[in-house]
């Protein structure tokens, strides 16, 4: 019996210091998540640390003990943000060796996440206002960017190695020019549907616009003697490049 009492007591502190350090974590989970929210609406300037303190039905100084001061939680935000797009990357089922269909769906998955969380492009908009010069401070930034990269440099690869890639392709390159025609397209959405008088929100315009993404994209990766019409064996490596390619992904003409 003593040895159980005494088990009682040495345990018992434990489980107190377990439920204070969720509930600490909780409450900073909840701070980010209301930053996010308020600096995606108000921007870095108009969202002010009492803005926050509210929204996450918390207190100033909590913001202060967590974060540091404004700025170190608007860097935990962004950090936040380009988090949750590479753990989503990184859940993708990609087969490198099948290197048109996992470049295809890197494509679909990066204007799909743009697309589907336009707080993160708002809040890209927010830190390039700025100059980048909150995320530059970050000590994790370049991991995300990184992870990134080195998915498509192996898709690349593979696709060279088969044949069916150029040799001289940068993953750097690849990855800005699938990330540009993204993030444009959602960030200026709104003003591109007013200039062109076209809605660019319509089902049949995102899809439209991802077909041509994906053919342009793959139109450039393509090597050199499939693209040459000259070749003699132009047909040939054309077939085998369509056949290699999902029906869906090539862009419509109208």
């Amino acid at each position: 019996m003593a040895d159980s009492r005494t088990a009682t007591k040495l345990t018992k502190p434990q489980r107190r210091i377990g439920v204070r350090e969720a509930a600490a974590q909780a409450t900073r989970d909840s701070i980010l998540k209301s930053a996010t929210k308020v600096f995606a609406k108000y921007g870095y300037d108009g969202g002010s640390v009492e803005k926050i303190s509210k929204a996450a039905k918390s207190y100033d100084r909590m913001i202060y003990y967590y974060f540091g001061s404004k700025e170190g939680l608007f860097i935990a935000v962004l950090e936040g943000i380009y988090q949750r797009m590479d753990d989503a990357e990184a859940a993708i089922a990609l087969d490198a060796s099948r290197p048109v269909e996992a470049l295809t769906e890197v494509i679909r998955f990066v204007l799909g996440y743009y697309r589907k969380n336009p707080e993160f492009v708002t809040l890209l908009n927010t830190e390039n206002l700025h100059k980048g010069r909150h995320i530059s401070k970050s000590l994790r930034a370049r991991e995300y960017s990184s992870r990134a990269v080195a998915i498509i440099s192996e898709i690349l690869a593979s696709g060279s190695l088969q044949g069916l890639f150029r040799k001289d392709l940068v993953a750097r390159d690849i990855y800005l020019l699938i990330a540009s025609t993204g993030y444009f397209y959602t960030s200026n959405r709104h003003t591109l549907t007013a200039f062109l008088g076209e809605p660019l929100e319509s089902p049949e315009a995102i899809t439209h616009w991802e077909d041509f993404v994906i053919e342009t994209v793959l139109r450039t990766v393509r090597a050199d003697d499939i693209q040459d019409n000259n070749s003699p064996s132009h047909d040939e490596d054309t077939t085998k490049w369509q056949k290699s390619q999902p029906a869906q992904s090539r862009a419509r003409s109208s």
